[in-house]
């Protein structure tokens, strides 16, 4: 029974003697402790990169999205400067400008009553 047992832990062992040969290797530390620097704690490690990563992105979005408003203000701006009849009619809703001999009333809901 002694040698079943013996047989049974020589293969560990000789794997044991491999792993600490490769393990206990200069070369794989230097390589190991290398990876660790350069993923999480170097200036541009992955984790920093991933997070300007990220950053672009949200700065894509808003790219497109002021694009959008852009052609749409522009779209506006194009109507209302090539139709007399729309830019009196922007002055006047906007910026309450009205015609000689004309009044203008401005109504004002009351909001504590709106809310309840």
């Amino acid at each position: 029974m002694d040698q079943k047992l013996i047989k049974d832990i020589q293969p560990q062992s000789r794997t044991l003697k491999m792993l600490r040969k490769y393990v206990l290797n200069k070369y794989f530390i230097t390589i190991v402790c290398f990876l660790v620097w350069m993923i999480f704690f170097d200036s541009n490690s992955f984790l920093v990169i991933n997070e300007l990563n990220q950053e672009v992105d949200r700065y894509k979005e808003q790219l497109a999205y002021y694009k959008g408003e852009y052609e749409k203000n522009d779209s506006f701006y194009k109507k209302l400067m090539n139709n007399k009849q729309e830019k009196e009619k922007f002055a006047r809703e906007n910026y309450f400008m009205k015609k000689p001999n004309e009044e203008i009333f401005i109504l004002v809901a009351d909001s504590t009553k709106a809310a309840k």
